[in-house]
């Protein structure tokens, strides 16, 4: 394993001791302001979600309605009632953002595929990191509010939906993430610089409570502190 990721997963918690979990689940208050460029304002501001740590596997409620709830899967997203029968569902959701820019609205089947492979990636690394498939390698180190962080150049496997195959982990000295870069391809390829802070320890795993995420300038910085894309704050976490 590459030195510098087994640093941060020991710093998280440590492998032998994410392996004990097959399941997350929290709350989150989503804010931003992509939600209104989608046209779907508030669609995840007040919300719970569950996800698998062992397969692209999330569900976000309640959606929509009380009692309603949603699955994402790798290619494949779906909508579910309060009688547990289906209301909507897409296969191979990414196909449908073909051709879409900032503006364009999208469906309450895009918003589940969007926010399923993205909260999978936020709370399954850096461990998923680990698994067959990831490329990692270490960058020239980054300075940054005068504090020296080491970064972590990851390749997603082509199987894993996420933001884009590409992505960088910004590291500080004990070892935990501070930033997260990547390009949102489904969101017309906007450049972004995701900020981690506020950890809280789980069961004996960390993670971030406070998530900010703003556009990446042409020379890696960020925007800050407008527009603010999208906000998470998680509360009530749990491993079982």
């Amino acid at each position: 394993m590459n030195d510098l990721l087994k640093f941060t997963i020991d710093a998280h918690g440590g492998l032998d001791n994410w392996k004990k979990f097959e399941y997350i689940s929290a709350h989150l208050k989503i804010g931003g302001v992509t939600w209104a460029f989608k046209q779907v304002p508030g669609i995840m501001d007040d919300i719970n979600v569950l996800l698998s740590t062992t397969k692209q596997h999330v569900s976000f409620s309640p959606f929509i309605k009380e009692g309603w709830h949603n699955t994402f899967e790798t290619n494949k997203v779906a909508i579910i009632d309060e009688k547990d029968a289906l209301v909507d569902q897409l296969y191979f959701p990414r196909h449908s953002f073909k051709d879409y820019v900032t503006e364009t609205p999208w469906s309450k089947l895009q918003v589940t595929y969007f926010t399923g492979y993205a909260m999978w990636t936020y709370l399954n690394t850096p461990f998923c990191l680990a698994e067959p498939g990831y490329k990692v390698k270490e960058l020239e180190p980054w300075t940054e509010n005068g504090e020296v962080l080491r970064r972590l150049h990851v390749t997603f496997p082509e199987n894993i939906a996420t933001h884009c195959r590409e992505q960088v982990f910004y590291i500080d000295q004990s070892g935990l993430f501070k930033r997260h870069d990547y390009n949102v391809e489904i969101l017309n390829n906007a450049a972004s610089v995701h900020y981690l802070a506020n950890y809280a320890e789980v069961q004996g795993i960390k993670f971030p409570t406070s998530r900010h995420v703003y556009k990446r300038n042409e020379d890696n910085t960020a925007l800050v502190p407008a527009p603010l894309f999208i906000s998470i704050e998680l509360s009530n976490i749990k491993l079982f």
